[in-house]
C-alpha cells in the first residue's frame, strides 16, 4: 500500500530542520500553514495531506498502522531522507504520528502530540453529527460556498467549525465536492475512535513527546498520563488556556510559541 498511494504535501520555509505536520479529520495540510509560517526563521515545514483527506489518494479502507506506514515511506523518500524530521499531530493525525514514531523512531527526532491521546475514545458523537451534516447537503443544488454556509448554519452553529468544515468543498465541473472521502469516514468513525491494539503497543519512542492538550477539551485525561507514558516516557504535557480540541487554530499564537520553546530545547 505504501508503494501504491500518493499522498500531497507542500513545503513551507526554506532553512532549518524540517518539521512534518499530520493534520486531524476533515483536516488537510494546509491547515497548519500559519504555524508553519511562524516557525520559518528557524525551520522548514512539509505540510501532509493525510489519506482520504486534501488532495492525497482515497483508500478502500481506515487503517491507522497503514497510514502510518504510507506517511513514512513519503518521509523517507523526501525530507526525512537524510536526517530525522520533527513530527507534529493533531487528533486523528496525532494517532498516526504516535503510531508512525513507534514504527519508524529513525524517522523522527522529536514528537509534538496535539489534543489526542492513545486510547480508545469512546464518545464520536460530534463527528457523526458534522459527517452526517455534510453528507445530507445537497451539492448538486449548491451555487456558492455561500449557500452551504447558509444550509449548515442550522446543523452547525459554530461559525469557525463550519468555516473550517467548507475549506475542504470545491468546485469541479459538476459543481461542488467534498474533498474528504465523506462516506469512507463515517463508516469509519468506530476505527477513527480507536487506537490500534498492535505490537507496537509493546514498543517505546524514547526520543522527546510534548503532549498538548486544550483545556475546554476531554481527549486528554489524567486518567490517559500512563498509556501515554507507557509507549513514549520523555512526554511533558501542556495545556493551552482558551482552547478547545482545535488548539493550534483557536490559540494559534500561543501554539506556536509552545511548539518553538519544545523544537528549540535541542537534543534527542
Amino acid at each position: 500500500m505504501a508503494e501504491e498511494l500518493s499522498l500531497h504535501s507542500e513545503i513551507v520555509g526554506e532553512t532549518g530542520e524540517t518539521v512534518v505536520f499530520l493534520h486531524g479529520l476533515f483536516g488537510q495540510g494546509k491547515n497548519f500553514r500559519q504555524i508553519a509560517k511562524g516557525l520559518t526563521s528557524d525551520f522548514q515545514s512539509l505540510l501532509v495531506d493525510l489519506p482520504n483527506h486534501g488532495a492525497s489518494d482515497w483508500t478502500q479502507r481506515f487503517d491507522y498502522v497503514e497510514q502510518a506506514d504510507v506517511v513514512a515511506e513519503h518521509l523517507r523518500r523526501t525530507v526525512a531522507a537524510e536526517a530525522p524530521v520533527n513530527l507534529v499531530g493533531h487528533s486523528m493525525g496525532g494517532k498516526v504520528a504516535m503510531l508512525l514514531a513507534l514504527r519508524h523512531p529513525e524517522l523522527i527526532g522529536r514528537l509534538a502530540v496535539v489534543d489526542i491521546s492513545p486510547v480508545a475514545h469512546q464518545s464520536m458523537g460530534e463527528f457523526e453529527h458534522l459527517l452526517d451534516s455534510l453528507l445530507d447537503l445537497p451539492l448538486k443544488e449548491i451555487s456558492s460556498r455561500g449557500d452551504a454556509d447558509e444550509l449548515l448554519r442550522e446543523p452547525i452553529p459554530e461559525d469557525m467549525v463550519r468555516g473550517f468544515l467548507l475549506q475542504s468543498m470545491v468546485r469541479s465541473d459538476d459543481g461542488f465536492r467534498w474533498r474528504p472521502n465523506l462516506q469512507l469516514l463515517r463508516q469509519s468513525l468506530p476505527q477513527i475512535a480507536d487506537f490500534p491494539d498492535t505490537d507496537d503497543a509493546r514498543r517505546q519512542f524514547e526520543h522527546p513527546v510534548l503532549w498538548v492538550a486544550g483545556a475546554k477539551s476531554d481527549y486528554i485525561k489524567d486518567d490517559y498520563a500512563p498509556a501515554m507514558r507507557e509507549l513514549f516516557p520523555r512526554t511533558t504535557l501542556t495545556t493551552v488556556k482558551g482552547a478547545g480540541h482545535w488548539v493550534h487554530a483557536e490559540q494559534s499564537q500561543v501554539f506556536t510559541e509552545v511548539l518553538k520553546r519544545f523544537l528549540h530545547a535541542g537534543g534527542r
